[in-house]
């Protein structure tokens, strides 16, 4: 027996909408490991300065503290990405299984959407730490270099 052309279509058209998510997922990925790699070449300058330096640097030392709370929290947000991105790919797996079988996992695809959806809300809420953080960061410094 032909499969019916109209499940085919039916298929790619419901395999778009994790097509788009894990899209934007890789592009907040892509800003959020940006962010990484500035955190982390600051906090190199930062240790350098500290080692280079013979007395005791309280401010400096905050600085190093705020800046590995920072990472800390980009790397939450890219592994809570990493599994949105993974989810979105699973829930198009599932999706074209569940078509193929006669809606027999119907629910499969629904699940692993709305885990990926929580993956996002976690990422977002990392993510918004890391920038308050940032600014509140730039603030102490900006403070520490007007005194």
């Amino acid at each position: 027996m032909q499969p019916d052309i109209n499940s085919h279509y039916a298929i790619l058209t419901a395999l778009l909408a994790p097509a788009l998510l894990m899209a934007a997922t890789g592009s907040l990925l892509l800003s959020a490991n940006n962010r990484l790699a500035r955190v982390v070449d600051r906090l190199r300058i930062l240790m350098k300065k500290w080692n280079d330096s013979s007395r005791n640097h309280p401010e400096l030392e905050h600085q190093i503290q705020r800046h590995r709370k920072r990472s800390a929290s980009l790397l939450r947000a890219c592994l809570f990405l990493y599994c949105a991105l993974g989810s979105f790919v699973a829930t198009s797996l599932a999706l074209a299984i569940d078509t193929l079988t006669g809606s027999r996992v119907s629910a499969l695809p629904t699940v692993l959407g709305l885990l990926g959806m929580l993956f996002l809300m976690g990422a977002a809420y990392n993510l918004g730490r890391e920038v308050w953080a940032a600014v509140k960061s730039f603030d102490a410094e900006i403070e520490s270099e007007m005194r």
